[in-house]
């Protein structure tokens, strides 16, 4: 089921809108449970376009109903973000539009071509490691194993090469984008994995310590802000309560 993976939080535990405007002409609000997810790369892309946001925690199978019954989900389905008047859902929708709307996302539509390129390769990756938690024990080491020569044969070879080939800071146009930030997310759980993975990817590193770098980044990865940490056991059955997954 689309939208499950991250860690609960209590219910009723969440940041106020004071009125029904708020939402509208201020701060993004983002609803979702309190884990890394579908979600995560959203709160990744806000932050670093230096935009705050706030964020309603689903923490029980009722918060859900609740958003489901009043209209709130086009298909039944989390993340969902209130933004400038809109319910977006569909996590690409909503990463488009937040590109879209603070620069991240190309001059032209040659180097969104690029950027769309590269950033569906990355989440072919990412997909790959958000599930990991479910997987059933008895198979988990040879996904762990597939998952580390995609990493090394065919995702992150590409990228160093792409780098490589025009000698630029970031992916597309020499100016940061969506891509950058996607990927630098990536990197990020790949050493989680293992980090060694990184180790024949210079100018990989180099890009993720010049993003991490960024004060908006910086920000973001400092304790205490927004960014979720890995799924534990714990959170992962809280998960599996609230979208009623046996």
């Amino acid at each position: 089921m689309r939208g499950w993976h991250g860690a609960a939080e209590p219910r009723g535990r969440e940041t106020l809108v004071r009125n029904p405007e708020t939402t509208m002409a201020g701060k993004p609000k983002l609803h979702y449970f309190n884990g890394r997810g579908r979600m995560e790369s959203i709160r990744w892309l806000l932050a670093s376009a230096g935009v705050e946001f706030e964020e309603k925690f689903i923490g029980t199978p009722e918060d859900l109903d609740k958003l489901k019954n009043d209209g709130s989900l086009m298909f039944q389905q989390v993340p969902m973000v209130e933004i400038d008047g809109m319910k977006l859902v569909q996590t690409r929708a909503i990463l488009n539009y937040i590109a879209t709307k603070y620069n991240l996302y190309g001059k032209d539509i040659k180097e969104r071509a690029l950027i769309d390129m590269y950033t569906e390769g990355m989440a072919d990756l990412n997909e790959m490691i958000m599930v990991l938690p479910l997987c059933p024990p008895d198979q988990k080491d040879a996904k762990i194993t597939l998952i580390r020569e995609r990493t090394t044969d065919r995702y992150l070879p590409v990228f160093e090469k792409v780098l490589k080939s025009h000698g630029q800071d970031y992916l597309v146009g020499n100016k940061l984008s969506r891509a950058d930030i996607h990927l630098v997310e990536l990197l990020y759980y790949v050493e989680e994995l293992d980090s060694s993975l990184l180790a024949n990817f210079p100018l990989l590193k180099a890009l993720k310590t010049r993003v991490s770098n960024l004060p908006t980044v910086k920000k973001f990865l400092q304790p205490g802000s927004p960014r979720k940490p890995p799924l534990d056991e714990k959170s992962l059955e809280q998960a599996k309560k609230i979208f009623r997954i046996n």
